[in-house]
């Protein structure tokens, strides 16, 4: 078991984002163990044949040696996000990491396993090969994870407007009794029913919270004295991130309503932006705006700002509209 202690200042400082970074490192963790992670078989079979390219392989090996399935992660790799984060953002800050952090975490890792070869050789040069690192970062987004970013940013992006509603309307206590199964609010502190017996004041500092699609046993918290304290929890409705889209053949919605504005309906379960359904609908932006502008008026979509995002989603007379058309919902 372990307690975070919060301050009135932490409890004001508790703050969501969706990290990319973190997905693209965790996400090795699924290719690593698929018994682990069956939700995500149609991903890992497609990631696996992009691994067994040796020009992705050899590049991406340093990120497969420190990223080991059941294994910590160096704290460095999975840096505390913030609001509308991107990824060549994360990827600076990993750049610049001090080389002290960076063995001082890679050693903090070393009680589940023995560091590989690429680890030990970080370990005596930090400064030297720590480029080699986010290269193998950088070229597992672009090759892995890019492609179906959209429809897993869609996901993470709806959990974090639903907890912060939670956060808005109920307090810590709210968010926290919610956020998952293993955890509790006591008041001035969660408890958390996991294995590593940690006592830890925020201190003031607050606590940023990420929700991650690559992690559904527990919350996985980033505890250190010198830098902001994170926790990246299991995204909700993870069970429907690889199912097929768009409207069925024959759809009969698509008939009165048109098949654009049709296959962004069965596009909207989860918030999204504009620019992710364009990508998921293959639509140009502008078509995809006019659609949704019919679709608000005519009080079938939702919309609202989530930082310098607007998200989309569908109405309960967008939902009854889908089920009777046999569209789901």
């Amino acid at each position: 078991m372990s307690e975070l202690r919060f301050s009135l200042a932490d409890v004001a400082g508790v703050r969501l984002a969706v990290s990319p970074v973190n997905e693209t490192v965790m996400s090795m963790w699924a290719v690593g163990s698929p018994v682990h992670h069956p939700v995500h078989l149609p991903w890992i079979d497609r990631a696996r044949v992009i691994l067994r390219r040796p020009e992705v392989a050899d590049r991406v090996r340093p990120l497969v040696e420190l990223a080991r399935p059941r294994c910590w992660l160096p704290d460095f790799l999975t840096p505390a996000p913030r609001p509308n984060v991107e990824m060549a953002e994360q990827l600076d800050q990993i750049a610049t990491t001090p080389p002290d952090v960076v063995v001082r975490d890679l050693l903090a890792t070393t009680p589940r396993r023995p560091l590989g070869a690429f680890g030990r050789a970080l370990l005596t040069d930090p400064r030297g090969l720590l480029p080699q690192l986010v290269d193998a970062v950088r070229v597992w987004h672009e090759e892995a994870i890019a492609p179906d970013w959209p429809r897993m940013r869609a996901l993470l992006d709806a959990d974090v407007a639903y907890r912060a509603a939670q956060l808005a309307g109920g307090g810590a206590s709210g968010l926290f009794e919610q956020l998952h199964p293993t955890l509790r609010w006591l008041g001035d502190r969660v408890v958390t029913d996991d294995p590593f017996g940690r006592d830890f004041d925020l201190r003031g500092r607050g606590l940023a919270l990420n929700p991650t699609v690559f992690s559904n046993q527990r919350v996985l918290w980033n505890l250190l004295e010198d830098s902001l304290p994170v926790g990246a929890y299991p995204v909700r409705a993870v069970g429907t991130l690889w199912e097929a889209t768009g409207p069925p053949p024959g759809d009969p919605l698509a008939r009165v309503i048109g098949p654009g504005r049709a296959a962004l309906l069965h596009l909207l379960d989860t918030a999204t932006t504009t620019t992710d359904l364009a990508r998921l609908a293959g639509m140009s932006a502008g078509n995809v705006s006019q659609h949704l502008a019919a679709l608000h008026a005519a009080g079938l979509v939702s919309r609202s700002r989530q930082g310098r995002h607007v998200l989309y989603r569908n109405t309960d007379a967008a939902r009854v509209l889908l089920r009777a058309s046999g569209g789901g919902g």
